[in-house]
């Protein structure tokens, strides 16, 4: 999971290195993913059976949010940085209780509140918003496109989590990143445009990208992390923000300032915070619900 977390950390720094637009960067990770993508969901297939209607039609309105989130986010690298528009997506980690909450009147956790004023005084920071100077193009406008981002980002992992999609992660993933490909390049055509050749340099870049990121992080994640206890989970999807400060700072040379430095600590320790508590609910809840199943059982001999 170590690994997956890094090699997703890494796709920042390979789009920034692209130098491509929203639309041809975010058209290009997911083109180039799909063929990776065959082998897996035609294995998933013969195994597990075909994805039903309801199921491709979760997963395409998934990509729709997924594109949303790859286009902002690409925008955000351009203006406030690699890294720091990484650790800002993170702001997903407090929107999607809220969604879940609105939408099925879920229950949010008990750590939500004491975390949220944590997380929302750590993207002023880490955006820049208060200073003057501050590395990136356009730091203000970079926050406000990572926000939009995580917003995207957590209605996909909602309509995701909230489908289930019955173990057939590969055949869901694989429409999610076709019809977001899809949606990138019409969005993208009408927004700075769509390059079809951006050239072997820039292609290099996106194919790594799509190999690392889209492919072999999304895979090493999903796979490994309901295999890690919650806290451990919790703290290696930490890496994947970390990692791209680390990579930014090696391979672009951006160098926050000590107050966004100071915010990525406080947006990452919410985060962090966050998904512990959830995953570490979830783990009490499968125990509790074990627990009972034996209980049942012994009863009924």
């Amino acid at each position: 999971m170590a690994v997956g977390a890094l090699g997703v950390s890494s796709s920042a720094v390979f789009i920034e290195l692209s130098g491509t637009t929203p639309g041809t960067a975010s058209v290009f990770r997911c083109l180039l993913a799909l063929p990776l993508l065959v082998p897996l969901w035609r294995a998933e297939r013969r195994r597990r059976g075909p994805l039903s209607r309801r199921g491709h039609a979760r997963a395409v309105a998934a990509g729709v949010l997924f594109a949303g989130d790859a286009l902002l986010w690409t925008q955000a690298i351009q203006e406030v940085g690699a890294g720091l528009s990484t650790v800002l997506v993170n702001a997903q980690v407090v929107i999607v209780p809220l969604v879940a909450r609105v939408v099925d009147r879920e229950r949010v956790p008990r750590s939500f509140w004491p975390v949220l004023p944590v997380m929302v005084v750590g993207i002023v920071l880490t955006g820049g918003v208060l200073e003057t100077g501050t590395p990136g193009a356009r730091p203000a406008w970079g926050t406000l496109h990572a926000l939009g981002a995580a917003l995207c980002y957590s209605g996909f992992l909602f309509l995701l989590r909230r489908g289930g999609a019955g173990g057939q992660v590969a055949q869901s993933y694989r429409d999610v990143v076709a019809s977001a490909a899809l949606v990138s390049w019409a969005v993208g055509a009408a927004w700075q445009g769509v390059t079809l050749t951006p050239g072997w340099v820039p292609l290099g870049w996106l194919a790594l990208t799509a190999l690392c990121g889209q492919v072999l992080g999304w895979l090493l994640v999903v796979v490994a992390g309901p295999r890690l206890p919650s806290a451990v989970g919790a703290s290696l999807l930490m890496l994947t923000p970390v990692g791209a400060l680390a990579l930014s700072a090696l391979a672009l040379a951006e160098t926050p300032t000590v107050l966004q430095l100071l915010g990525c600590v406080l947006v990452l320790g919410a985060a962090y915070a966050m998904a512990a508590d959830v995953l570490g609910r979830r783990s009490a809840e499968r125990r509790n619900v074990r627990l009972r199943s034996r209980t049942g059982a012994g009863r009924r001999r």
